[in-house]
């Protein structure tokens, strides 16, 4: 399958940015160039607000049964198409193939969701305090344009979850997706025109990210953003958000505790959160990081989490027999080198992996170091990778103020046996999403986001949706 080049989608066409300028994309497998993307300049973001605020005026004024049935047709053709759409983000990303077809058709339920979800869309009426003749009424209302930052890790789940939620509501959505991976958010895009939503309604650019990002946000048709990435890029758009007074979606960065307590299934938990931690290559924002085990059973869970790392097959994503691909990108490979060499120094033991796989390609080992200090860095700061740091405990009460210490609170992870310590970390660690005795599944009608410096708001469930209306009270007295 022949990889295309990507152009900008506005106003219900494929065009070419205004002075043609491109970005090469490459292939993670073996860093060759494998297309082009366009780079947005100011002229073509100055006709994608234009068509945003004339796609929001018609988009919003359909019954949500119309808009409705353009977001289930649109699922339907992502489940026909994901098989190649799964492809291109093999190519663009390195997932493998397996995992990237699963990204796709979790898209088409996610868009199937919230076509119901805005035909829930309700307002209430409120007795008077004063006269039975006076009528109160709340009111929900789209808030309007709204501009979308994405990640390069999921480029088809990241991108679905604030399209479906921003269309559901009623409102337009311009997405600025990630420069690595752009063939799969453009095919998604395309299902979404294929299946009639109205011009304007969807737009979809690709450029220079601080320049995109400052000036979409500061534009007057903007009335909403929802970004996905980084904790210090989140934190810089919500302040510009913030000087605006734009309503904001954060979903950022997390470094989720992973506590094993003496009672657990220590092989069970070790076959789950091993399987978490590599999938995608560890490049996902709710992957376990930080694995915090009863000191009873640490040696017992650290070899056999050794055990699923040595046992997985790293190649290229297209390779039916790959479980693991490579990194994303070359920044990712040198940050997981020193992420290892500094937890050694600090004096972690290296169980698992450690190493770059061959010179051709970003392909890294999975990797588990024990013993890790609480000094190193790969504890305190995001590894985004196939790195798992061991460290044990004694008492369950340290493990949660350990996994409580850093700022980051998106999810958490827990293996236990006992009721009364499911009801305490449940009601105790500060996460957003807690999955216990079980790997992680989001779902579209559950929230998914994180609390602390791991954002704010939900790309999930009702919550989803009530992000992207205003309310407004009304009060009427007959006369």
């Amino acid at each position: 399958m022949t990889y295309p080049n990507t152009e900008l989608f506005i106003d219900g066409r494929w065009q070419a940015a205004a002075d043609e300028r491109t970005l090469a994309v490459l292939d993670p497998s073996d860093g060759s160039e494998i297309g082009r993307v366009a780079h947005a300049s100011k002229i073509d973001l100055d006709q994608a607000l234009k068509a945003a605020q004339d796609g929001f005026e018609r988009w919003r004024d359909l019954s949500p049964a119309e808009r409705s049935g353009y977001m289930r047709s649109a699922a339907q053709l992502l489940r026909e198409r994901a098989d190649r759409i799964g492809i291109l983000i093999t190519r663009e990303q390195g997932k493998p193939i397996a995992e990237a077809t699963a990204e796709v058709l979790a898209a088409a339920t996610i868009v199937e969701w919230f076509a119901e979800e805005g035909m829930r869309v309700y307002g209430r009426v409120v007795p008077s305090r004063s006269t039975p003749n006076m009528r109160q009424m709340v009111l929900k209302h789209a808030v309007g344009p709204v501009a979308a930052f994405t990640p390069w890790n999921f480029p088809i789940n990241q991108v679905v979850r604030k399209l479906a939620a921003a269309l559901s509501a009623g409102c337009s959505i311009l997405i600025k997706a990630p420069e690595e991976t752009p063939a799969s958010p453009a095919s998604l895009i395309q299902a979404f025109a294929d299946a009639g939503v109205p011009a304007g309604v969807i737009g979809l650019v690709y450029g220079d990210p601080a320049e995109i990002s400052s000036y979409l946000i500061a534009h007057p048709v903007i009335r909403k953003v929802t970004f996905t990435g980084s904790t210090p890029v989140g934190k810089q758009l919500a302040a510009l958000a913030g000087l605006h007074m734009k309503r904001v979606t954060m979903e950022l960065g997390g470094h989720a505790p992973v506590i094993v307590a003496e009672d657990a299934d220590i092989a069970y938990a070790a076959i789950v959160a091993g399987r978490t931690k590599f999938l995608n290559a560890g490049q996902v924002c709710i992957s376990p990081t930080r694995f915090l085990v009863h000191e009873s059973v640490v040696k017992e869970f650290s070899g056999a989490l050794a055990n699923v790392a040595n046992s997985l097959v790293v190649g290229n994503g297209l390779a039916a027999e790959t479980q693991m691909g490579p990194l994303a990108n070359e920044r990712r490979l040198v940050a997981l080198k020193q992420f290892t060499a500094d937890a050694i120094e600090c004096g972690a033991s290296l169980l698992a992996g450690g190493n770059q796989i061959g010179q051709s390609g970003n392909f890294y080992q999975p990797t588990v170091l024990t013993d890790v200090p609480g000094n190193a860095r790969v504890l305190n700061e995001e590894p985004f990778g196939p790195i798992a740091a061991v460290r044990s405990f004694n008492r369950i009460e340290e493990a949660i103020a350990e996994a409580n210490g850093l700022p980051f609170g998106l999810a958490g992870y827990a293996f236990t046996n006992s009721i009364r310590n499911a009801d305490l970390l449940a009601r105790t660690l500060d996460v957003g999403m807690l999955w216990i005795n079980q790997p992680p599944t989001p779902s579209p009608e559950m929230p998914f986001g994180g609390v602390k410096d791991s954002g704010y708001g939900s790309e999930g469930g009702p919550e989803a949706v009530e992000a992207y209306l205003n309310t407004k009270a009304v009060s009427t007295t007959a006369r």
